[in-house]
């Protein structure tokens, strides 16, 4: 079933949009079979529990985070991860600049836009957007290359216009600084995202099923 579903989304997606897994709380064989059917993105939501897969699978895969990051959780999160999606605050970003300094390593980010302005959510408000940008670009060991949304948890056509409100940011910080990834969608919503210009959509169930 897994192969057969990484399959069929690889084949209903652009050549320009990336498919990520979402493994939170999936098995290492679980998300193997994926890997071997196509996937070579990866995301994670907890640093703890990445730490322990990443240790087991040895496929060459690129690792994201797309969890809220805490800052004790920072320097482990370096060792671990690709690229950091979930980038909300200039706090956890100063964070990340000093370990990846120390390390010698430069940390792609997507700053986590709160598309819905949900107060119980992570990411940052629209109108707060542009003004991290202009702060993370500053720093010297983190690479701003894009912006991510969840979105609130809405019915089928309703969720677009929070797509549209994180695409013009996009526009706006590719305007202003080249940035490249949009993530968003996940496997309720995809196949909207990608009509609103995502180049990441996120599955987890649609990939793995129920958990």
């Amino acid at each position: 079933m897994i192969e057969e579903n990484v399959r069929r989304i690889l084949e209903g997606l652009p050549p320009n949009v990336r498919l990520l897994a979402a493994t939170k709380g999936r098995s290492v064989e679980e998300i193997e079979r994926a890997i071997d059917a196509g996937v070579n993105l990866i995301g994670e939501n907890y640093v703890q529990e990445a730490a322990k897969k990443y240790g087991e699978i040895k496929k060459e895969v690129e690792w994201h985070f797309i969890g809220h990051l805490q800052k004790n959780k920072v320097k482990k999160a370096c060792e671990i991860f690709h690229v950091i999606e979930s980038m909300d605050s200039l706090k956890i970003a100063k964070e990340l600049e000093k370990r990846c300094g120390s390390m010698g390593k430069i940390m792609p980010v997507m700053i986590e836009i709160n598309s819905g302005r949900e107060e119980n959510k992570s990411g940052v408000f629209p109108e707060n957007a542009i003004g991290l940008a202009d702060e993370i670009v500053n720093l010297k060991h983190v690479e701003l290359v894009g912006v991510m949304t969840m979105g609130p948890a809405v019915e089928g056509e309703e969720i677009r216009k929070y797509f549209k409100i994180t695409r013009e940011i996009f526009d706006s910080l590719q305007d202003r600084y080249g940035v490249k990834y949009l993530s968003m969608g996940m496997t309720d919503s995809w196949r909207i995202a990608v009509e609103e210009g995502a180049n990441i959509v996120r599955i987890g169930r649609g990939i793995f099923g129920p958990r």
